[in-house]
């Protein structure tokens, strides 16, 4: 992949403090919690089958490789090294694409072929691949590490493509290269995943493609209150991105983890937080689930906990006194508003570098 667009020179305060946070700490802010946390055991006994199948019991049951991704995660914070192993095994077994090193997106349970779709799915390889390479340097095993790299080596040469002068990350191998455009999807953009990657994959597109991503979250929020897209459309040959087509023209399950994702690398732009910050108190009596970006419609229902938990870690501005008060996974109602709020936990705690 050449990277035929600008030096990362003057791209502004954000984008250098980005670079220098992917450059230079890598290693640095990574928490861990008790094996036995509360929050941990119940997302295990609720959502992790005996087997290590990550159970999404809001969408029938089904798993996926963000789910699994999320799964060895979360066992490594929490030092649960019998946990990681049941949920990579699972997710080798079962989702190992013929191909490459990537992940198969979905596992569908009921049917005859339960993974009829080979494609991948880009969110869940880079936590793959990030869990993989912190099992190896926290349990001391190499093989954990020739598989994070594996993966990492793939996500950079299949999955990352010029749009004009932007590097942008493919959500999947296949299906999102239109004929004059490139879907996006900005919620994968996981910019600690990006600097731990640049680690084990050392090439300087990470730091590009952290960037980029960076820049193009500022510019790509659209509505009454500017928020980004759940997915986005990009010209090719450059110019202005826009709502994509194909999909709600919302801003909801899949763009709240960019406020996450966000305050994970401490990169959360002043702006970005605002405007969420403005839906969350000023678009209806209740924190909406969701906004149309086209309409400025908002869901007549409130937000799920875990949806609460990233308002929370992103408004907060107070670090020094600690993690905010985030609802317990005990109290979310199924497996995403689960995993959104251990990720807020973990978020907070690595973002602000408290253990």
């Amino acid at each position: 992949m050449s990277l035929s667009r600008r030096h990362i020179l003057g791209c502004g305060a954000a984008a250098t403090a980005f670079a220098m946070s992917l450059g230079n700490q890598a290693e640095a802010a990574r928490v861990s919690f008790a094996i036995d946390d509360p929050d941990w055991v119940s997302f295990k006994n609720r959502f992790v089958s005996a087997d290590g199948r990550v159970i999404d019991t809001g969408n029938n049951d089904i798993s996926h490789s963000e789910g699994q991704s999320y799964g060895m995660l979360f066992a490594v914070v929490f030092g649960d090294q019998a946990s990681f192993d049941l949920i990579k095994g699972w997710t080798a077994t079962n989702l190992t694409r013929q191909t490459d090193a990537l992940h198969i997106w979905r596992y569908l349970p009921k049917q005859k072929n339960p993974t009829p779709d080979d494609n991948n799915a880009t969110d869940g390889d880079l936590v793959i691949a990030m869990a993989l390479s912190r099992a190896a340097t926290l349990w001391g095993r190499p093989e954990d590490a020739s598989q994070a790299r594996a993966i990492a080596q793939a996500i950079r040469e299949k999955l990352i493509m010029n749009a004009g002068s932007r590097l942008v990350l493919l959500p999947g191998v296949n299906g999102f290269v239109r004929k004059t455009q490139l879907i996006s999807n900005l919620s994968y953009s996981n910019f600690v995943a990006f600097r731990e990657l640049s680690v084990i994959d050392p090439s300087p597109l990470w730091q590009v493609l952290g960037l980029d991503a960076l820049a193009l979250i500022e510019a790509a929020r659209f509505g009454q209150w500017q928020l980004p897209p759940d997915w986005l459309a990009l010209p090719l040959h450059g110019g202005d991105p826009v709502v994509a087509t194909g999909w709600p023209p919302r801003c909801s399950y899949d763009a709240i983890r960019v406020p996450l994702n966000l305050v994970w690398s401490q990169n959360l732009p002043a702006a970005v937080a605002t405007s969420f910050e403005n839906f969350w108190s000023t678009a209806a009596s209740y924190q909406p689930a969701w906004a149309d970006l086209k309409t400025n419609a908002v869901s007549t229902y409130a937000a799920a906990g875990g949806l609460v938990a990233v308002r929370q870690i992103t408004s907060a501005t107070s670090p020094q006194l600690g993690l905010p008060a985030l609802p317990q996974v005990q109290q979310c109602t199924d497996y995403y508003s689960s995993a959104l709020t251990l990720l807020s936990r973990i978020a907070w705690a690595e973002g602000h570098g408290i253990g």
